[in-house]
């Protein structure tokens, strides 16, 4: 009896009492025997003109609401039509359409029949508009009648009446409308059902999935502790599998993650630029820079013994020029490298969030001492090449002579004033050399140090790309294999948080994630 009251009761808690409205469903169940076994929904009638209270865009809410309920393909739509009204310029008639193109699913209802009975009958049977389930006509009840009141009086209208009479007894009365609405309801959940329940199935494997997927609730030290070992094993096998073996199906398609590959892309790019630091000097300048280092090194003792203080001051110089590449490339890889351990322990620390912030700092601290570690070692590196020249490479002696093959050639040139002054060099093309003859009591000893430098600085550059590959190829796997699980257990173990014992402090997040799964795996297995 108080069924209306409640319904406006529940609606003014939901909308308010200001014609607002509200896409939140209020569910009626009506259990009676003999009636059809139907779903319906019952939605808003389309307001254009919004009234005291209600927002300005009234009519695309309603709209939009409107479409979200008829769009899914299971859905029938049940289109009320005054028969006082043209049917091809109703606007719900257009709303339907836009979502059934075809009207299949559509099923027409005619109210208000006796007050527009004529030309109702050409209205329903013309098919001058797709509707595919076709028309039925019904009068509603008035006032305080009674159901079976109401359905006496419908067929007395349509069964005597003049106009409407002439409506087919198929198309008419309120019974006819739920005999067709069960059939045409049954006939689309036939057509639907598989589709249904695979979805189900999808979703609620998805579910599980997940749910499987979360850590489970732990009850002492002991599971806290094995729970983070074998976290950690996960951990130190993405790392392996990306850094190390160069494996990337855990990361298909984020590239920055395929380590093994950008690791070897920024070898290439820092040897490049090691090469390109070489200075480009203009045809006056060929041996300048020999000269004078020459010039400032002489003293008082025999000619012709070049001292080797000239060439470490040479190799001293070239050093400096390209000091800072190797110190910009070890910082380079450990700030990628720390994207990629912070990327990896979020994803595996998923499931305890409260771990995540530990680990992080854990890997920064880490990473922040092997790369001073390595910047240390780099710096030395460039010191010794700055302070000692020696190889033990036969390539510098044999690169030195095929090199010096012009010497020859160089000596006639600076003998003769006549002869024309440009020389062949190797690595170098055709040079002109004329600007020499003002010192030419040095360009042998110049040449020749030079000669000797293009030889060496080859295997210098080469010795700084090799040791910087090895250094960071060993630092790297020691940090997976080892240093990483090692700093984070000594983060966890550090007074201020907590050990093991937060890893048993489930975060509210998690505990909903779980009650929220659980229930959706209960609602899908009934609805299965």
């Amino acid at each position: 009896a108080h069924v209306a009251e409640d319904i406006e009761c529940a609606t003014h808690q939901i909308a308010g009492d200001a014609k607002k409205i509200c896409n939140t469903p209020i569910t009626l169940l009506v259990k009676k025997h003999g009636v059809p076994d139907l779903t319906m929904v019952d939605l808003p009638g389309i307001t254009r003109i919004p009234v005291r209270g209600q927002p300005e865009n009234i009519y695309q809410l309603v709209r939009d609401m409107i479409m979200e309920y008829i769009a899914p393909e299971e859905t029938i739509i049940l289109n009320v039509l005054s028969a006082t009204v043209d049917f091809s310029t109703c606007e719900s008639i257009m709303l339907s359409q836009s979502a059934d193109k075809t009207g299949e699913r559509t099923l027409a209802v005619v109210t208000q029949c006796d007050l527009k009975p004529d030309g109702l009958f050409e209205k329903v049977t013309n098919g001058d508009i797709k509707i595919g389930l076709g028309y039925v006509c019904v009068r509603n009840r008035i006032g305080q009648e009674s159901y079976e009141e109401a359905r006496l009086e419908e067929s007395r209208l349509f069964g005597s009446h003049p106009l409407l009479s002439r409506i087919n007894k198929s198309m008419v009365g309120i019974p006819v409308l739920a005999h067709n609405l069960v059939q045409i309801q049954a006939n689309i959940i036939s057509k639907c059902f598989p589709n249904i329940v695979n979805q189900i199935n999808d979703k609620l494997n998805a579910n599980m999935t997940e749910l499987q997927k979360m850590p489970k609730n732990l009850s002492s030290v002991a599971e806290a502790m094995t729970a983070f070992m074998d976290l950690m094993g996960e951990v130190k096998e993405s790392l392996k599998k990306i850094m190390i073996r160069g494996e990337y199906d855990d990361y298909p398609d984020d590239v920055q993650m395929h380590c093994t590959a950008r690791l070897a892309e920024m070898l290439n790019k820092y040897s490049d630029g090691l090469q390109c630091k070489e200075d480009e000097l203009s045809p006056s300048e060929f041996l300048m820079e020999e000269v004078q280092a020459l010039e400032e090194a002489k003293g008082i003792g025999l000619p012709n013994f070049p001292p080797r203080s000239v060439f470490l001051t040479l190799l001293k110089r070239r050093v400096q020029g390209i000091s800072s590449n190797p110190v910009n490339f070890v910082n380079e890889v450990w700030a990628y490298v720390e994207n990629v351990l912070v990327t990896v322990l979020n994803k595996h620390c998923d499931n305890y969030p409260q771990l995540i912030s530990s680990t992080r700092r854990a890997a920064s601290n880490l990473i922040s001492r092997m790369k001073d570690e390595s910047v240390k070692h780099v710096m030395e590196i460039v010191e010794m090449e700055k302070l000692v020249d020696y190889t033990c490479n036969p390539e510098y002696l044999s690169t030195w002579n095929r090199l010096m093959s012009c010497q020859r050639n160089f000596g006639e040139i600076m003998a003769d004033e006549s002869e024309l002054p440009f020389l062949a060099i190797e690595g170098f093309g055709t040079v002109n050399v004329a600007h020499l003859r003002k010192v030419k009591h040095v360009a042998q000893d110049a040449l020749d140090m030079k000669m000797r430098m293009i030889a060496y600085w080859k295997i210098v550059l080469r010795r700084l790309v090799d040791w910087m590959a090895l250094h960071l190829v060993f630092r790297i796997q020691n940090l997976v294999n080892k240093e990483l699980v090692n700093e984070i257990v000594k983060e966890l173990m550090s007074p201020y948080v907590g050990g093991f014992e937060r890893m048993m402090e489930e975060p509210p997040s998690v505990a909903a994630k779980r009650e929220m799964l659980n229930t959706s795996v209960k609602l899908l297995k009934e609805s299965k």
